[in-house]
């Protein structure tokens, strides 16, 4: 462990609810809550300080911006702290946008104080992580019969995930740039999402690509 602390910023819009989180990381060594939001703008703002390494942020605020869409504004920013959804939301409608968004970490208000930390400690380091539901029907999406990747379509999301543009990774891979935007379909349907972004963390999420 570093001798520097994990900056975290909590973002809900319950006084309650950041101060139990409050509560639980501050007895936790090598974390620090700098600062707290009630609102999703707020939030966004916040973030942008440069004082933080990761967000908690819940999926639904009173009124104004939500927390899937207060994600997307976060990381978009180069160097932007990491983002953990914690929230009383598990299903696919709340935890997919969230992960496109750019989420690293998605957790259920009900998860142990334990488990929390961990996943604060997780996402910190850059990794992904997911409450045990989410991740269980994340890989049940790829137990279905059609929605492997073929080792084409799995390499074509890697140079997506390293940030190459459609053009680019045709040049790689010597394809015409058509032909890269057939295997994004593709994969888009398999994985059952409808972006690069949303293909890359769920890819990830199940193990599809190394991070």
């Amino acid at each position: 462990m570093t001798d520097t602390p994990i900056r975290l910023l909590l973002a809900d819009d319950h006084p309650v609810v950041r101060a139990g989180l409050r509560a639980v990381l501050e007895t936790e060594p090598g974390m620090v809550v700098v600062a707290e939001a009630a609102t999703a703008e707020a939030a966004v703002a916040r973030a942008a300080a440069g004082d933080i390494d990761v967000v908690l942020m819940d999926l639904q605020f009173g009124t104004g911006m939500g927390g899937a869409e207060a994600t997307a504004a976060i990381t978009a920013r180069p160097g932007a702290p990491r983002v953990v959804v914690v929230t009383t939301y598990d299903s696919d409608a709340d935890t997919l946008p969230a992960i496109e968004a750019g989420a690293t970490g998605y957790l259920l208000k009900d998860a142990p104080p334990d488990e929390l930390a961990a996943a604060v400690r997780t996402a910190a380091a850059g990794r992904t992580a997911l409450a045990s539901s989410v991740a269980e029907r994340l890989m049940t999406r790829l137990r279905v019969p059609g929605t492997a990747l073929t080792p084409r379509e799995t390499e074509v999301l890697a140079l997506v995930a390293d940030g190459l543009s459609n053009q680019a990774v045709a040049a790689r891979l010597h394809l015409t740039e058509g032909t890269v935007k057939s295997h994004l379909a593709r994969i888009y349907t398999k994985l059952a999402v409808d972006s690069r972004t949303a293909a890359v963390a769920t890819a990830v999420a199940l193990g599809i690509l190394r991070r």
